[in-house]
């Protein structure tokens, strides 16, 4: 997934209201921040092979220390202690460990089976991907949903929150649907490159937008602290 995972951490907010939507983003997507850099040092591999799946055209060869089930435990463990050390957030933190989990349980729903349960072993995928209509319709009701969410749960403070929050949902999904009728990248190094460039840009972004807005009335009660 892709828009999926911004989804669930859009939706966090209204629980971790004192939590950056950054670090609610980087939670949710840290497996896919930790695998280019993983690609590019030679320790995981993928492959492009056009028609793989119908929505895809990556071959997730091997990726076992970023997208095991068991490597994802303890990136979620890691992610969400590092917050609790870094805030004293306790709450925040169990979102952020829930939020990281959540990545590989939602990459099973789309992926064919490439996703381990733990290095070397058996591996699991629903195979949504198989069909582009019912990705995109699963996806985009998430996103859907999960920005009502967050509407509900913040209010902008003034037009930077409102209008860098408008142009950040219409990045995401303006990239989300490129990536979709595009050609296939070059090459694998490419992907690896590129996902990083788009989260040096989204997560700013995000804590930029999260900045100038405000926890609602019955969200928490309290503004976000940009943690």
């Amino acid at each position: 997934m892709f828009v999926g995972h911004f989804a669930v951490a859009l939706a966090a907010k209204r629980a971790a209201p004192r939590t950056s939507l950054a670090t609610l983003f980087a939670a949710a997507q840290l497996l896919d921040l930790v695998w280019p850099v993983l690609v590019l040092a030679g320790l995981e591999t993928v492959r492009i092979d056009p028609g793989n799946t119908a929505f895809t055209p990556l071959d997730f060869t091997s990726y076992p220390w970023s997208h095991s089930a068991l490597l994802a435990a303890g990136w979620a463990g890691l992610f969400g202690a590092a917050y609790l050390l870094r805030t004293g957030d306790r709450a925040g933190a169990a979102v952020c460990a829930a939020l990281v989990a959540s990545h590989w349980l939602l990459d099973v729903a789309s992926h064919r089976p490439d996703l381990p349960l733990y290095p070397g072993g058996p591996k699991e995928g629903l195979g949504l991907w198989g069909s582009v209509p019912w990705t995109l319709a699963v996806e985009l009701t998430l996103f859907a949903l999960g920005l009502a969410l967050y509407l509900g749960a913040t209010r902008a403070r003034d037009a930077v929150g409102r209008w860098a929050l408008v142009g950040l949902i219409a990045f995401l999904l303006v990239a989300y649907l490129g990536n979709v009728a595009g050609p296939p990248p070059p090459s694998p190094t490419a992907v690896a490159v590129v996902t990083l460039v788009g989260w040096a840009v989204i997560l700013p972004w995000a804590a930029w937008a999260d900045r100038h807005r405000e926890a609602r009335t019955g969200a928490g009660g309290v503004p976000a602290a940009g943690a």
